[in-house]
């Protein structure tokens, strides 16, 4: 199991494009979607080369009208999103109360340390259910799965935070 230092390393090493500084005109439609699951798609079809994915994911920009793009210094390319374009797929805890850090693995295997600049909500959908978000970068979110929100949700419980929430990177986060 990788500690939160180790994880910590990999999130100072991850190399993003500077996709906030690239403005190139509006060149179309990418075909591309990504399902409310996480599953980026291409013309219909699964994209199912992960490090293409990953690479996609490099790219991915929200625009200020909320709004999804890919782009590149050259070009700019509309991305259907359906709910969040990344999915937290598991979470790595260390500490306690306020002295606690989280550490988030995204599907396509960037990790993100919660806390102020990462922040953790809860909305509640339709149905009653919440709904937990996670900001990753530049208005980009991941929906937290089921299993990692109950893992997230034992914390608090055992904690005993009255509203329930957990602490992350010194900043503490309301689950309801």
């Amino acid at each position: 199991m990788v500690d939160l230092a180790e994880i910590a390393a990999l999130v100072a090493a991850q190399k993003i494009p500077p996709v906030e500084t690239w403005h190139p005109a509006h060149c179309g439609d990418s075909l591309m979607r990504i399902a409310a699951d996480g599953t980026w798609f291409h013309e219909g079809s699964p994209i199912g080369r992960a490090e293409l994915v990953r690479l996609f994911s490099t790219i991915l920009r929200r625009e200020a009208d909320g709004s999804y793009v890919l782009v590149t210094p050259g070009e700019k390319l509309d991305i259907i999103v359906d709910d969040a374009p990344f999915v937290a797929v598991a979470v790595t805890s260390e500490g306690e109360g306020a002295n606690r850090r989280l550490a988030f693995r995204l599907n396509t295997g960037d990790h993100v340390l919660s806390g102020p600049d990462h922040v953790l909500r809860v909305t509640t959908a339709a149905d009653g259910t919440p709904r937990p978000y996670l900001h990753v970068r530049g208005g980009l979110e991941a929906l937290v799965n089921r299993a990692t929100f109950y893992q997230l949700a034992d914390w608090a419980l055992a904690e005993g935070a009255d509203p329930p929430g957990l602490w992350s990177g010194g900043a503490f986060f309301l689950f309801g």
